[in-house]
Formats: C-alpha cells, sequence, structure tokens
C-alpha cells in the first residue's frame, strides 16, 4: 500500500471553464509527488513538491493565481508538519515569495519556532536567500476582476470565494511509513489586510502524525478553525474511524456547527486514504501502487495508470 500521495486543488464551485484544467493541475502534482516517493524521497519532499507544482499554477488559489485582499495585495499563508517528529513550520500573510510552501518547511527545519508572519517572513525569506518575487507575477487578471467585483456595495465575498475556493494541499506517506502533510492559499477574496485563516495554523490547516496519519484542508478558514478539523479528523481516526468515515463525521460536524464547507485529503501510516468533502466540489487525485484515482464531483473516483504510455516511452 506504501508509498502514498493524495492532493487537493480546493473545495467549492469551480467554474466550468476551469474544471478540466483544475482536474489536469491535481494529477500533475500528484504524479511528480509519487515519482519522488517511488524513488525512495520522504513524504515531506513529496508533499512539498506537489504543493509547488500547484501554487506554480495560476488556476488555484495559492502562489501564482492568489486571490487579492481589499487592498488589492497578495498575502499568503502556508504549512508543513512531519509526522515522524510533530515538527511543523509555516508563514502567514507573507509577500512577494513565489513559493510559500517553500518558506514554511525553512522556518520548520532553520529555525525554532512554527509560525513566522507577514514582514518577519519576508525578512526571514531575504535572510535565507529566498528571492522575492514582483507582487504583478503573482496577480492573474482574473484575481483582479473578481477583486474589483466584490469591492461593490452588497457583495458577498464569502458567497463568491466558493468560485475559488483553490487553496492547495497535499499529504502522503513515504516508504518508511513518515507521514507529511503541507497546504498552501491566498486567503480569502478581499479579506482585510493583515486576515489569517486556518491555513498556517497548526491542527486546523493540516496536521500530520505518524501514529494516526495526515490531513490537509481547503475551505472557509474561520469554520475549519472553529472546529479545528485536521486535529478533529485524527481524533476520530485515533478512536477506529478509517479516514473517510474520521472525515466524514468532521466534516458533517463543521456543517451542523457553524454552517462550515469544505473538503480534505487524509491518509493513514498503513496507506488507507480519503479524498471527502462537503462543498458543491473539490479537485483532488491519488496515486498508489501505480494507479492514479482522481475527482472532482461527489462519488466521482476516476482512474488511470499513474504513468502513461508517453512517459513510459521517454
Amino acid at each position: 500500500m506504501l508509498p502514498v500521495i493524495v492532493v487537493h486543488g480546493g473545495a467549492g464551485h469551480i467554474p466550468k471553464d476551469n474544471a478540466e484544467i483544475s482536474c489536469a493541475g491535481v494529477r500533475e502534482a500528484v504524479r511528480a509527488g509519487y515519482a519522488i516517493l517511488q524513488a525512495g524521497g520522504s513524504a515531506m519532499d513529496a508533499v512539498v513538491e506537489a504543493v509547488t507544482l500547484m501554487e506554480n499554477n495560476p488556476i488555484y488559489n495559492a502562489g501564482r493565481g492568489s486571490v487579492l485582499n481589499v487592498n488589492g495585495e497578495v498575502e499568503m499563508d502556508a504549512i508543513v508538519m512531519d509526522g515522524k517528529t510533530l515538527a511543523s513550520g509555516s508563514v502567514s500573510a507573507v509577500r512577494r515569495v513565489a513559493n510559500p510552501v517553500q518558506l514554511a518547511r525553512l522556518v520548520m527545519e532553520k529555525t525554532s519556532h512554527l509560525c513566522l508572519t507577514a514582514e518577519g517572513a519576508s525578512k526571514f525569506a531575504r535572510a535565507m536567500g529566498v528571492p522575492e518575487v514582483p507582487e504583478e507575477s503573482l496577480i492573474t487578471d482574473y484575481a483582479r476582476m473578481r477583486w474589483k467585483k466584490n469591492l461593490q456595495p452588497g457583495a458577498n465575498p464569502v458567497e463568491c470565494q466558493m468560485g475559488k475556493m483553490g487553496t492547495v494541499g497535499a499529504v502522503a506517506v513515504d516508504i518508511e511509513g513518515n507521514t507529511a502533510c503541507a497546504t498552501s492559499t491566498g486567503g480569502l477574496i478581499n479579506q482585510m489586510e493583515g486576515r489569517v485563516g486556518d491555513t498556517p495554523c497548526i491542527g486546523c490547516g493540516g496536521y500530520a502524525d505518524n501514529m494516526i496519519g495526515a490531513v490537509s484542508p481547503t475551505g472557509h478558514g474561520e469554520a475549519i478553525m472553529k472546529v479545528t478539523l485536521s486535529r478533529l479528523i485524527l481524533f476520530h481516526m485515533e478512536q477506529g474511524k478509517s479516514p473517510q468515515e474520521a472525515s466524514d463525521l468532521a466534516l458533517s460536524y463543521m456543517k451542523e456547527r457553524v454552517n462550515g464547507l469544505g473538503g480534505v485529503v487524509v491518509v493513514d501510516p498503513k496507506g488507507t486514504w480519503a479524498a471527502r468533502f462537503n462543498s458543491f466540489q473539490m479537485a483532488w487525485a491519488a496515486a498508489q501502487q501505480d494507479q492514479l484515482h482522481y475527482g472532482l464531483y461527489h462519488g466521482e473516483d476516476l482512474i488511470e495508470p499513474v504513468c502513461t504510455e508517453e512517459q513510459k516511452n521517454t
């Protein structure tokens, strides 16, 4: 059953024009992560690579493609966690960094802290030699259009957000049985400057523990935080629930208690995985035993070989 990796490209309502590109992006990300795992790489290397690819893909609300805050600026959050040691690193409200997930990993590996924020995170990035990118390079025409639309009186950014819930994330178990998670986001459309959502908060925007499993969520950040969604799912798994049962229990609790919509990708140390959501759609993909599973709608589980004929011939 090992290794295994599962990724998501965000929960919500994905516009028809973007659905195919979103599904293609998660498949590309999961293939890249799985290649690392098959070569004997770590779960951490795999999830960071998968999320990096999705941050670089403008279709998702992370890295390039992030939504804009009320001032028309990009502020991003990311987290990583290593299930072997419970080491974690995150960044919040970080600007002008192409790949916040890589900066989060540096926080984990090069500091004694768990989270760096805003200007402090930017200073740390410069100290680590992470190149600063122009803000314009992270902003898409689509993000700018939706920012302007939501400045109008009577606009409902949270409702509108469901069209761009593309927080990205990944969970994996490597051949040594180590788990890891990574999550990255541009936040909420037209959020207040300095708003921090669930993503960089340990137990909310991600959690990994070799004793139980790993989780990466997506959805409305405030709702996810109120129920500490990632840790809640692992609590249910500690009680003997499967990844799927635990995910469904926690998502229905979030819906009932705080009217929260979202989705999750989950693995346990044996390689049992789940991709579950209570929103209209969630782009997800999983790779295990040389098979690639993916879907967008409820009940959808499409399967193709991890290695395509084209790749076999190269």
